[in-house]
Parts: structure tokens; C-alpha cells; sequence
């Protein structure tokens, strides 16, 4: 395979302190070098590192792309608001990082996503890394979400995808699909909550014939279909409870039987499961069965709901704009400051598919217009405060009045042990959910409780 190169601009042309680029040949070079350079060699990816004296982003952005129209250029700059990233963005910048982003992992991402891109003729299967241009953010939630992919996506492992309605859930698991040798196997996805249990069960299994009434052929079930690739069962937590010993068993063997077959038929497959529901609380409630939840628990990947990866609704939004116009062959429609404000302060209770939704909506009732204004997005809900509200937990003043500094301590210590709770002790989990930094949030443990009284204490 041929070694990539990339061109990284930077003020001294130097390399960069701790920056490791063994997985590609990187020029560095200042701009005036390298504007010299771009006439007269190709390069796979291009990185802008400011500050860089006497150029500003878009001024160096413009002239790269002039002479390099097709190679994908990131850009790194500490003092970029989410404004001069989108609007970077529609002059061509493929990504936008902040000061603490690795740019060499997004370097990596551009370069897999170009080597897919190529003719058939180039490469005989797509890059190993081309299940990144199916997720767009760049929040430390969806670094996250792409770390887990990237370690697991060429293991055999189950995967449990959790998150609310909309936020991704297929599309995270489709990724998975494509991380590894199974991505040039089938694809096969179950909706559990689709279909009634009799039906459910001939869907995953298959079928002879005279199975039972109607019938008339014997079938293929879904575990067959997806030999040698994946399965994935959304909505697992609606999974009947005669189909969840069934699917525990399958899971345990990796074999079968169709119904009315007494054939045990073994299936090479890795299977992903969905929910957006508490499966803990149905264990509790005794719908779902507990053994089976640790089966499918192997490897948690969570799905962050859009409200928590708000630094990525601009990135979202412009996305599905050029994914829209694409689609209608229609010219590009940018999103003005004032509509993108209007679109992070909202809640955004249906996640990414209900942004996808609102920009689609206001791309068709813009007319001929080629900016997208606040009134082209009527959202319904109120918009949210800069961080989640805490309404549930207020406390009534009772009239003969209460111990303020007592009172502030137990409210507190719940919002620490829930936060806690909620990710198994992680303290770093904990800390990004509360906007704590996790030295403040470890302080705070220690300062409430005994070592032992709080989850993940020290």
C-alpha cells in the first residue's frame, strides 16, 4: 500500500512538539513554503496549525484549496467559535479541532475516509477505516463513542448500544459492522418491537415447512442471513421472554434449530443489540432476564443524547444541509449565526433525527433563499439554559425555615451519588456529565462523605 503523505502548516514549519505521525509521511512546511510546495506535489491531507502570523484561517483556507481542491483540509485553531467553524466548513474545511484534540486522530479518520472514496479500480475493498464517515462530531462524548469502535469493531464481542430515541443507536452499530472483516459480510437488522412474538420468532430462526400454519416453505431465519457477518437486534429490551432463553442460547452456542427442525445449525455471526430503555429496571420488574443482559453486556457502547454533545449541533446541522441539497440537487443553503444559536440553545428532545428533520423542513420552506434564517426552524419546545436544569430537584421552604448550609450539602451529595451511579463509578464519566473537572468532582467526594459512603470514592 502506498504511504500517504500530508502537508501540516504551521508557524515555524517545524514538527510539532509530541505530535506522532508515523502512520503517514508529513511535511511541515510555513505557508509560503508550502503554497510553493501544493503547485507542484500532491499531498493526501493538508493541516492548518494556528496561530499563524499575518494569515487568518480563511485567507490560508481559500488560497490551499485553490490549489488543492480535492485533498480534505483540517483545521486546527484554539480561539475558533462554533461560528468560524461552520462557516470554515462551507469554505471547504473538512474539520474544525480545538487546542486539545489529537489532530493526528482525525488525520487518520480523513485519510481512511479518502482511501474509501477511491475508484473500485484502486483498492479492492474499502479503507479499514471507513465506518468513521458515517458519524460526524468531534464533542469528547464522540471521541469516545469512536475509541470504542475503534478498539472492539474487529472483535467478535457483543456489543449493548444504549441512548435515547434518535440519537444514532443503528448508525453506531453499522459502524461497528464496517470496523472489521465483517464489514464484507451481510448486514442483517431485526427491529424486536416490530413484529408479534409469533412471527418474531420465525424471523430470527427460520422456518421448514409446516412449521405451523401457513407455512407453505421453509425460510431462512435472520441468524442464518447474517453467517459470516452481523445481526443487529434493535429494540432488544421488547424481546419476548420464551425469545430471550432462546436468544441466550444462540448467544452461549452460537447454533440453533429452526422451528419444527430438530437440526442444529452453528452460524459464525457477531451480534449488536439496541435499547433505548433502562434494561437494569426491567431485570427489577422481571421483563428481561438477567443472565441474557450480561451476555449481551459484553462490550457497553452509550449513545450521548444530542443536549450533551451540543458543540456538535453546528457540525450536525451543516452536515445534513449539504446532505439535503445533495440529495434535491439543490445549492448549498448555509445557516446563519443567529439560527445556529437558536438551534444549540434548543433541548432537542428527538436527538439527531429530529436536527435532521428541522433542517430538512427548513431547507424546503427557505424558497429560493440560500440562508437559513431563525424563522426557517419553528421549534416547538422552549429552548434549554446553557446546562440541564434541576427543576425535579427543588426543595420547598417550609415556613419555619431550614439549615441552609445542610440542606445545600444533601442536595449535593445526590447529584454527586447519582451522577456516580449512573457510570459505574467513573469518575471522569461523572465529572463531564456534571461539567465538573474530575479533580473538583474527586474533591467533592471526599469532602462529603467517608471513603466508602460514595460510588468510586477515594
Amino acid at each position: 500500500m502506498e504511504t500517504q503523505r500530508v502537508l501540516w502548516i504551521n508557524a515555524g514549519g517545524a514538527a510539532a512538539l509530541n505530535e506522532v505521525t508515523a502512520a503517514w509521511q508529513t511535511a511541515w512546511r510555513p505557508p509560503a513554503a508550502a503554497l510553493n510546495e501544493l503547485q507542484n506535489r500532491y499531498f493526501d491531507a493538508i493541516l492548518l496549525d494556528f496561530p499563524i502570523p499575518q494569515w487568518t484561517p480563511s485567507e490560508l483556507l481559500e488560497q490551499v484549496k485553490r490549489l488543492a481542491p480535492d485533498a480534505p483540509v483540517l483545521i486546527r485553531h484554539p480561539e475558533a467559535t462554533i461560528h468560524d467553524a461552520v462557516q470554515l466548513a462551507h469554505q471547504g474545511a473538512q474539520q474544525v479541532l480545538s487546542a486539545d484534540e489529537d489532530p493526528c486522530v482525525f488525520l487518520d479518520l480523513a485519510l481512511a475516509d479518502r482511501s474509501r472514496r477511491r475508484p473500485a479500480g484502486d483498492s479492492p475493498h474499502a479503507g479499514p477505516e471507513q465506518w468513521a464517515s458515517l458519524l460526524v462530531g468531534t464533542s469528547p462524548a464522540m471521541r469516545r463513542v469512536y475509541h470504542v469502535i475503534r478498539m472492539v469493531g474487529s472483535r467478535r464481542s457483543t456489543v449493548l448500544i444504549t441512548g435515547e430515541t434518535g440519537t444514532g443507536k443503528e448508525v453506531a452499530a453499522r459502524a461497528l459492522h464496517l470496523a472489521g472483516p465483517r464489514g464484507r459480510g451481510p448486514w442483517v437488522a431485526v427491529n424486536c418491537s416490530a413484529l408479534p412474538e409469533t412471527l418474531l420468532e420465525a424471523e430470527l430462526f427460520g422456518h421448514v415447512r409446516g412449521a405451523f400454519t401457513g407455512a407453505v416453505q421453509a425460510r431462512t431465519g435472520r441468524f442464518e442471513q447474517a453467517h459470516g457477518g452481523t445481526l443487529f437486534l434493535d429494540e432488544i429490551g421488547e424481546m419476548p421472554p420464551d425469545l430471550q432463553a432462546k436468544l441466550l442460547r444462540v448467544l452461549q452456542e452460537r447454533e440453533f434449530e429452526r422451528l419444527g427442525s430438530s437440526e442444529n445449525i452453528r452460524v459464525d455471526i457477531r451480534v449488536i443489540a439496541a435499547t433505548n430503555c433502562d434494561l437494569a429496571q426491567r431485570i427489577d420488574q422481571g421483563r428481561f432476564r438477567e443472565d441474557l443482559y450480561y451476555r449481551l453486556n459484553v462490550v457497553p457502547l452509550h449513545l450521548p443524547a444530542l443536549r450533551q454533545r451540543r458543540d456538535d449541533i453546528a457540525l450536525l446541522a451543516a452536515h445534513f444541509s449539504a446532505k439535503i441539497c445533495g440529495l434535491e440537487r439543490l445549492p448549498l443553503k448555509t445557516i446563519t449565526g443567529e439560527a445556529l444559536d437558536r438551534l444549540t440553545g434548543y433541548a432537542w428532545p428527538g436527538n439527531v433525527r429530529q436536527l435532521e428533520n428541522a433542517v430538512e423542513m427548513a431547507i424546503a420552506m427557505s424558497g429560493e433563499r440560500l440562508a437559513l434564517v431563525p424563522p426557517d426552524f419553528p421549534l416547538a419546545a422552549p429552548p434549554m439554559p446553557k446546562r440541564g436544569t434541576a427543576e425535579s430537584l427543588l426543595v420547598p421552604l417550609p415556613d419555619t425555615g431550614l439549615d441552609y448550609e445542610q440542606t445545600l450539602a444533601v442536595i449535593e451529595r445526590s447529584i454527586l451519588e447519582q451522577a456516580l451511579e449512573k457510570t459505574g463509578g467513573n469518575k471522569k464519566a461523572a465529572a463531564d456529565m456534571l461539567g465538573l473537572k474530575r479533580t473538583t468532582l474527586s474533591a467533592k467526594v471526599r469532602s462529603l462523605a467517608p471513603a466508602a459512603a460514595l460510588p468510586g470514592s477515594l
